[in-house]
């Protein structure tokens, strides 16, 4: 049994695969914030094969470790310049983060031969361009909703938090729908700008914040549950075929 494991910002998400089932395909999956990665011990028990991105820091990487099976085969996941189809195009091919190739990759495996761009939502947004032939671009990287939205409530006098609901007016009659439309219209303008400027590639949208970005989108695109975690199934499976959900 393999552990997919992408350890986030705020939380950590997981998933449980069969030897031989095709990326996305997987016997238990699970999400917990920070405080709560300790429940998970029993959960993973049976994994023989661990393959984990963490781009939370090496305190919650130690966190990691200790919970995991001492009979498993662990692999921490690193962005390099070649894997499982897709061609690292950063100026550094290991400062690109690592979240952020897994789900180049996962974007691959289930659109392969496509342009491709890959928004995932969560704490940060990025924005990636991975070309047909499997060459990563490069991205963007801008505040995920929720920081936005607490940037504004923090800096402003007058102001209120505000969190993600129905998707509202263009032109709120009120501050606090005139608010989350600004922040929806940033966050998908960053996506819609990176469809355009790839010639109308195929949008695979992902993340928690995904799903209140989502419908604010012009362009067609497809949400994935996690495509960070479909990324480090398709790179420990080495495969690039089409698995399009």
């Amino acid at each position: 049994m393999m552990l997919l494991i992408d350890a986030g910002n705020t939380r950590v998400k997981w998933a449980l695969a069969a030897d031989g089932a095709a990326p996305g395909t997987w016997s238990a999956t699970g999400a917990v914030a920070h405080a709560g990665l300790d429940a998970l011990a029993s959960d993973w028990a049976g994994a023989t094969r661990v393959l984990v991105s963490n781009v939370a820091g090496p305190a919650l990487a130690e966190r990691i470790a200790a919970l995991l099976p001492a009979q498993a085969q662990v692999e921490w996941f690193a962005s390099t310049p070649q894997r499982a189809g897709v061609t690292n195009g950063y100026r550094e091919p290991a400062q690109l983060g690592c979240d952020r190739f897994a789900a180049a990759i996962g974007a691959r495996a289930l659109a392969p031969d496509q342009d491709l761009i890959v928004a995932t939502c969560g704490t940060a947004t990025t924005v990636d361009a991975v070309r047909a032939d499997g060459y990563f671009i490069g991205g963007m990287i801008l505040p995920g909703l929720a920081l936005m939205a607490a940037s504004l409530a923090r800096n402003t006098a007058q102001l209120p938090q505000v969190d993600a609901g129905a998707l509202p007016p263009l032109f709120g009659d009120n501050t606090q729908d005139a608010i989350l439309s600004g922040l929806l219209s940033a966050q998908a303008g960053a996506i819609e700008r990176a469809v355009a400027g790839l010639g109308g590639a195929f949008c695979i949208v992902s993340g928690g914040a995904g799903l209140h970005i989502a419908p604010a989108l012009k362009v067609a695109h497809q949400m994935v549950d996690n495509i960070v975690l479909v990324g480090l199934h398709a790179a420990a499976t080495g495969s690039t075929g089409d698995m399009r959900c």
